[in-house]
């Protein structure tokens, strides 16, 4: 009997491989009951690429679906809608990606405002190194950035008689290492401040496989999207930009210089790469944004794009939509309704999952209402882990019986009524208007706006209407534009990032053995280019402004390139150096925000950011290899993020900008002139518009910097108050959700009180004029 139970070989090898093929079908998702979707698929094919089998998989094994990453941000788009709060890192690749093309694209051709010598002004090497570092170390969800030249399109003032040669291949490129087991760090946890810097176009001229601008490369799509130019580079296929200059003798000049494609052009400015495992560099799931520069060759007459600026972010940080198509969610999306919420739920995104379920929450449907025992939408990551028993008996909304229609009568309120509700908001009670709303301690949020409304160009210098104390508000006005504005400081924070680099890393009376020379003190063209690049790669950003300490700049006492716009979308801008305005009233150095930095960053410097860099660059001028550079590894002091200084909002009347705007400056340093130790070189600033701000009238702590803190009409008793983005700076920016217990009433398309409306019936009851009742 023993024998006849026991299984053949054969049988047992079949049933080794059933369960083999069954288990891959039917073992998916977090629990047994849910079925493969294309999360899985896609975090399959994650998992399976390692660094170790990376060069022998297939070519289309590196890289993912386009639709994998959804609601790409689109210049074309950001001043129109709202950028959804977890795209705002995606968004600051973008801009970050165009300011650095806008820059290499106006130095590579301003050379030639200068008069013809035989020399080069393009900047060396080191300058390219180092700004590729700034761009990663000031934002710490960019993981990468890199500059790829076109063959022979790259000259270099860091050889000797080296003029009108071009390098065979150049490709600088920075990104974050993990130093978590760095000798440098005894800590043993990793820093993020570690950056492994190289060239890679330092390259055997008969490796195929290493040459980014071959197939054989493999992950160079972000190459493939710019370059080569296919347009043999005419000057009338490329978009131009005009720059008035005015400089600090008083001398003006117009500037107009080829760029990247405009806005309104097609395809834009910046193509988006696939995901791809950046095989043999990283080794990371990646996402890259690219833009081309252009350079003008004048014996020719020809203007290409000679190459690209790619930034990268690492895929795994993105957050994934899993809810299903529909308004907001109606592009590509390859995650689309892969979330487990029921019939009678919708779902609804939150931000900050990155690539992983659970994502969202599940709110219930118009016309239903949460059981009594639960408190607040049923979160997507606790249906993700329920069980099958547990999904089918919970997470589900009730139907509401009585559902009643919107009022069509209006009418005034009743005396009593009235009464109560102003009683309730007694700051509508003879309050204070003009200037001195902004004063009182109970504050009426739509006198506030009312006279922010009322400064204008024309009459902001008229004393009797408004003192120098009234253009300039509280604080807790601005409140939320250091989360809001958080990408335009960090654009300000990379090139005090940068600046500090260069000036504690290069030293230009440095001498090198063989042909290779030290970058050269820092130009007031380089410096005007970045300034400017600043207001051209983000739009929020209407001035920006590089403020130099005194005598701290080459062979200048002051050195202050100042850029702006005059209206949003335009190729047109200026750039000044306010250096020239040098009376006691109008000289930068007096400004207030400038003096708190410098008396700040006086004397201490301990609690500034320390960064190390990990530079190879390439041996000789047409070498086959990279070697390190002879400081390794070495380090710079900049500031973070905290570091810089908010000013209070302020009407810029006597500005370029004459609008209610909010400043952030950053400070930068380097080595005084025996290069002994740090001193304070000067400020940074961006500049913006305060009116794009959102406001929040939902209550916060009672620590919360907020004057608009709680200024909602939503009734507290039955609702509660959720913040609304995208709505600028005026009333109704919130909507009113029922609490636990009560439900919205209306026959409706949405389940909730919408701030605005909430907010238009109570002026109208303020005004003793007809009303919804």
């Amino acid at each position: 009997m023993w024998r006849k139970s026991v299984l053949r070989l054969p049988q047992l090898t079949c049933l080794f491989i059933l369960a083999a093929i069954l288990g891959e079908h039917s073992v998916v998702g977090q629990f047994e009951w849910q079925s493969r979707d294309e999360f899985d698929a896609v975090k399959y094919q994650m998992d399976s690429v390692t660094a170790e089998n990376c060069p022998i998989k297939n070519v289309n094994e590196l890289h993912m679906p386009e639709d994998a990453v959804s609601h790409l941000p689109d210049i074309k788009d950001i001043n129109i809608n709202p950028v959804f709060p977890n795209r705002t890192a995606l968004l600051h690749l973008h801009n970050m990606a165009l300011n650095r093309a806008f820059f290499w694209s106006y130095i590579l051709q301003a050379r030639f405002i200068r008069p013809a010598t035989n020399d080069t002004y393009d900047p060396g090497m080191m300058y390219y190194f180092l700004s590729t570092v700034a761009d990663v170390s000031s934002n710490p969800k960019l993981n990468s950035s890199a500059v790829y030249f076109s063959p022979n399109m790259s000259y270099t003032s860091s050889y000797r008689s080296f003029f009108n040669k071009t390098l065979p291949l150049f490709a600088p490129r920075t990104f974050r290492a993990d130093d978590y087991n760095d000798p440098i760090h005894l800590e043993r946890y990793s820093t993020l401040n570690m950056f492994d810097v190289r060239d890679l176009g330092a390259i055997s001229k008969n490796s195929k496989s290493e040459n980014y601008t071959t197939d054989y490369y493999r992950i160079n799509k972000w190459y493939q999207a710019w370059l080569p130019d296919q347009v043999d580079g005419r000057q009338d296929t490329k978009t131009t930009y005009q720059v008035k200059i005015r400089y600090a003798n008083n001398t003006n000049e117009t500037f107009t210089f080829h760029g990247p494609p405009g806005a309104d052009e097609v395809p834009g400015p910046l193509k988006w790469t696939q995901p791809y495992f950046d095989c043999g560099r990283s080794n990371k799931w990646v996402v890259g944004a690219v833009v081309p520069y252009s350079r003008h060759f004048p014996a020719t007459h020809r203007l290409p794009y000679t190459a690209a600026a790619v930034m990268e972010m690492d895929f795994e940080r993105i957050d994934i939509n899993q809810c299903p198509k529909g308004q907001g969610n109606d592009g590509p999306n390859r995650f689309s309704d892969t979330a487990r919420c029921k019939e009678t739920t919708e779902c609804e995104p939150i931000h900050g999952y990155g690539f992983r379920r659970g994502g969202y929450q599940c709110r219930c449907k118009p016309g239903h209402r949460l059981p009594n025992t639960v408190r607040r939408p049923y979160l997507g990551e606790i249906l993700e882990r329920a069980t099958s028993e547990q999904h089918n008996e919970n997470f589900h909304c009730d139907k509401i019986g009585w559902i009643q229609k919107q009022p069509v009568q209006w009418g005034k309120m009743t005396p009593l009524l009235r009464l109560q509700y102003l009683e309730r908001n007694s700051n509508y009670m003879n309050s204070t208007q003009g200037p001195n709303s902004t004063h009182t301690k109970a504050k009426n949020i739509d006198h506030i706006i009312s006279y922010i409304r009322s400064v204008n160009e024309h009459n902001c210098n008229n004393r009797a209407l408004f003192s120098p104390d009234d253009l300039v508000l509280h604080g807790d006005i601005g409140f939320g534009a250091e989360q809001q504005f958080e990408n335009e400081a960090r654009m300000a924070l990379r090139l005090a990032n940068f600046l500090s680099a260069f000036l504690q890393v290069v030293d230009s009376t440095e001498v090198f053995s063989g042909n290779r020379l030290p970058d050269r003190p820092l130009t007031e063209d380089q410096l005007m280019a970045e300034t400017l690049a600043l207001v051209l790669g983000n739009t929020k950003i209407w001035a920006a402004g590089t403020f130099w300490e005194r005598r701290k700049f080459p062979n200048r006492t002051l050195f202050a390139p100042y850029a702006y716009k005059e209206q949003l979308n335009t190729r047109k801008f200026k750039l000044e150096d306010l250096a020239r305005l040098n009376s006691t009233d109008d000289l930068y150095l007096k400004k207030p925000w400038y003096q708190h930095l410098k008396s700040r960053w006086s004397t201490n410097f301990d609690d500034l950011e320390k960064y190390y860099l990990k530079i190879r660059i390439r041996s000789e001028e047409y070498a086959d290899h990279t070697q390190k550079y002879e400081h390794f590894p070495m380090s710079y002091k900049a500031a973070d993020l905290r570091h810089g200084y908010w000013t209070r909002p302020y009407f810029d009347c006597n500005g370029f900008v004459k609008k209610w705007v909010s400043t952030y400056a950053a400070p930068f340093f380097g080595w005084d002139s025996l290069r002994t130790k740090l001193e304070f070189k000067g400020v940074v600033t961006v500049t913006m518009d305060l009116q794009t701000l959102d406001i929040n009238q939902c209550p916060g702590k009672y620590h919360t910097p907020n004057a608009f803190k709680e200024t909602n009409k939503c009734d507290a008793k039955t609702s509660y108050c959720v913040p609304i983005l995208g709505r600028g700076f005026d009333t109704g920016g919130y909507k009113c959700e029922c609490k636990q217990g009560y439900e919205y009433p209306f026959e409706d398309a949405i389940t909730y009180f919408d701030g605005q409306l909430v907010e238009s019936e109570f002026l109208n009851l303020v005004a003793n004029q007809a009303t919804r009742i």
